[in-house]
């Protein structure tokens, strides 16, 4: 999971379990698991044209995930559609940006299924002090190869580099496709949303400087977990450091008028917020209260929120 947004402008021509080609060294198979929080579902991109891919955000399965894994339009689930876009293709490593459970548990599945590594983030299964306002840690997520900011790891024809990008959660990493300038983004950088940060694991600080990183790279084009590809990532990755000042003055703003407590303050900064994300605005605002906190602009004080 990842993003907060009620937007919905994405064409209905997409379907879950179909194979969609984006450009020579990238397919996309969508998850059938769309909600408030996924827009249209999980993203599991495909990356390789000869001998062999790798696959990236195999997504959910059915066990032990609240938004389940519902049979595709032909009856079948999410790692039988992966399998059947690489058919003839041997899977040279499973890689997952991070561990929430729309992004990880299929890889341990779809490893047996195609006898394929699982590489990428570290593992990381966490209790939070919730409510939880994404989906919960995939605590079964067993990588074979954990990669470390600026490792790679190649097939034919394609190299990925890691990117460690945390701030969503604290185990995130991005993939750039190094022959193309494409970067898989997971929940980092979305443009139907913005990413979730929620604490504890979640940190407000570690999120912008990820954002102020990918900034100064130079990638022609991101591709998240979530919704459409990003065409012009500087120009929006610019946006979202401004959208998250904006918030933090809202804070500062409510802060200074005695407002005191996390849900007034969603009430007043998120208006015509669909009132299922509601939790998800109050753990970014809290992240964002966190973060000023550390930086000694604001205190708890008799449980309460206020300016220093």
């Amino acid at each position: 999971m990842v993003g907060m947004s009620d937007k919905k402008t994405w064409p209905d021509t997409i379907h879950a379990g179909e194979c969609e080609q984006h450009e020579p060294l990238v397919r996309r198979v969508l998850a059938p698991n769309p909600s408030p929080y996924t827009f249209t579902g999980t993203q599991t991109w495909i990356v390789g044209a000869g001998a062999d891919v790798a696959v990236i955000d195999p997504g959910p399965t059915g066990s032990g995930m609240s938004i389940g894994d519902p049979p595709d339009a032909n009856g079948r689930g999410h790692v039988d559609a992966i399998l059947r876009a690489v058919e003839g293709q041997r899977v040279a490593a499973i890689l997952c940006t991070h561990t929430h459970r729309d992004h990880s548990p299929a890889a341990a599945p779809l490893s047996k299924a195609a006898g394929a590594p699982i590489v990428g983030c570290a593992p990381l299964a966490l209790l939070d002090d919730g409510p939880r306002a994404d989906s919960a840690f995939d605590p079964d997520y067993a990588p074979d190869r954990v990669l470390a900011d600026g490792e790679r790891i190649a097939g034919d024809g394609w190299t990925l580099e890691a990117v460690a990008t945390p701030g969503h959660t604290s185990n995130h990493l991005c993939f750039a496709l190094v022959e193309t300038g494409a970067l898989f983004t997971g929940d980092h950088v979305m443009a139907w949303s913005t990413s979730v940060v929620s604490p504890p694991d979640g940190d407000m600080s570690a999120y912008m400087a990820s954002l102020s990183k990918l900034y100064d790279r130079g990638d022609r084009v991101y591709y998240p977990a979530h919704g459409p590809a990003v065409t012009k990532p500087r120009q929006l990755v610019r946006g979202m450091l401004g959208h998250r000042k904006q918030r933090e003055r809202q804070i500062l703003r409510e802060l200074e008028k005695g407002t005191a407590e996390i849900p007034i303050m969603v009430s007043h900064m998120y208006k015509g917020l669909d009132p299922r994300l509601t939790g998800a605005a109050g753990r970014s605002v809290l992240a964002h209260l966190i973060d000023l906190k550390a930086r000694g602009l604001v205190r708890v004080r008799n449980e309460a929120w206020e300016l220093t």
